[in-house]
């Protein structure tokens, strides 16, 4: 284990410290926009912006990567989103925040994409997916410290933004000062998103159906455990219970979709978020008791979905595109997530808080219709022609569809079947 965290572990340190910052501040913006009154649609369209400029940047941060190399971009994107932290609390005005969180969103999602393609670079066929799954255990383990970290101090004063802030910054000190070689250029790609459907409309709709629920489950979730209570404790640890529970659900609900039809577990899942949704928007105000139940029982189901939706898409894509099928799903995510927070937020001002989750599970009912009549159209993929979800969860990572080393694979697999006559 030790010899194959070595080379990677300055880029594991500043994983750490980035995510911690991104968790910090990802659950302190909601509190503190609902404590200087902005409405739930000034917050709805705040987590919107994040993931509108998370597009933007899985889309235009290969060019940027490509222009100055790895550590510089990393180096430049952290000054920037440390830099935005704190312009949130010196400018308490909703359309400066939601332009802030756009700059954010594209900083994150070209620091995931040099992280990511420098983690793939320095992994083997017989590693990688012992180093992915470190990747993962460290991000939604820094998540949940970050996101406890609120209890430190009063949402209102300046203390936490400036520990969101620093710890961002700090995050660019191991790779800067890293000896490791960088990856090779980062290489853009083409999607065909009618080619995408036609690929598996279910894991299209399962992927937008996640970017809907939980993008609005990210932006306006604080802003309902709050309720009417200033303790902003219940808010760290409604959220964390929620995270632990999703990291819990990924390799049982995994496993158990690569022995059956991925669809039928597809659907577990949508059931199983659309009725811990359905409790959740009925605790109006939230009730101790039950809250924490219910979140757990709502990440367990729903934060599964997309690495699910992953691997069925992949089970029917040729492997020369696994590179366009991670990217296109990615971007279809993000589409969701820019589109639900805002139409949350119209729910919770109509119906009151629960209306996040009277969202959630008409999303998940609509996925659930969608799931039924899919299974009446097409047959069964064989299990045997499943690629293996540990696999999936790999290519589904947050931005690995543009990492160097995959799409190198992938141009050599093309490569090499365009010279193969039998191809």
């Amino acid at each position: 284990m030790i010899a194959i965290i070595t080379p990677i572990f300055a880029l594991l340190l500043s994983v750490s410290l980035l995510l911690m910052g991104n968790g910090l501040q990802n659950t302190l913006l909601p509190v503190r926009a609902s404590i200087e009154s902005f409405s739930a649609l000034d917050i709805g369209i705040m987590g919107s912006a994040y993931f509108l400029g998370f597009a933007v940047g899985c889309v235009y941060g290969p060019y940027i990567v490509r222009r100055v190399g790895h550590i510089r971009t990393f180096t430049a994107m952290a000054t920037i989103a440390s830099c935005a932290v704190l312009v949130h609390a010196f400018v308490l005005n909703p359309v400066i925040w939601w332009v802030l969180r756009v700059a954010t969103g594209i900083c994150f999602a070209v620091l995931y994409m040099v992280i990511e393609s420098w983690l793939n670079e320095k992994a083997s066929n017989e590693n990688r997916g012992t180093i992915f799954s470190i990747y993962t255990i460290i991000n939604l383990t820094v998540v949940t410290i970050g996101q406890m970290m609120l209890t430190l101090d009063e949402p209102s004063d300046f203390l936490l933004f400036s520990f969101a802030s620093i710890l961002v910054s700090l995050a660019a000190v191991p790779v800067a000062l890293s000896k490791s070689e960088e990856p090779a250029p980062i290489q853009s790609v083409k999607i065909n998103f009618r080619l995408l459907f036609q690929t598996s409309p279910v894991g299209v709709a399962g992927c937008l159906t996640v970017g809907l629920a939980n993008g609005a489950f990210w932006a306006l979730a604080p802003v309902f455990a709050s309720g009417d209570s200033t303790e902003v404790s219940r808010v760290a640890i409604f959220m964390s219970v929620a995270v632990i529970a999703g990291a819990i659900g990924q390799w049982p609900f995994g496993r158990m979709s690569d022995r059956m039809d991925r669809r039928r577990v597809i659907l577990l899942v949508c059931v199983g978020s659309l009725l811990s949704g359905i409790f959740l928007a009925l605790l109006q105000p939230p009730m101790e008791s039950m809250l924490l139940p219910a979140a757990f029982a709502y990440g367990l189901s729903a934060f599964p979905l997309y690495s699910l939706c992953v691997a069925h898409t992949n089970d029917f894509a040729e492997e020369s595109r696994y590179v366009e099928v991670a990217c296109g799903l990615l971007l279809v995510y993000a589409l969701g997530a820019v589109i639900g927070p805002i139409v949350a937020s119209i729910f919770m001002r109509l119906i009151g808080a629960g209306g996040l989750f009277a969202f959630t599970a008409l999303v998940h009912l609509l996925m659930i219709g969608f799931v039924i009549y899919r299974l009446s159209r097409r047959d069964v993929r064989p299990v045997e022609e499943h690629i293996s979800f540990a696999d999936a969860m790999r290519v589904g990572m947050t931005v690995s569809g543009v990492d160097s080393m995959t799409h190198e694979e992938t141009h050599q697999q093309t490569q090499e079947n365009d010279n193969d006559p039998n191809a």
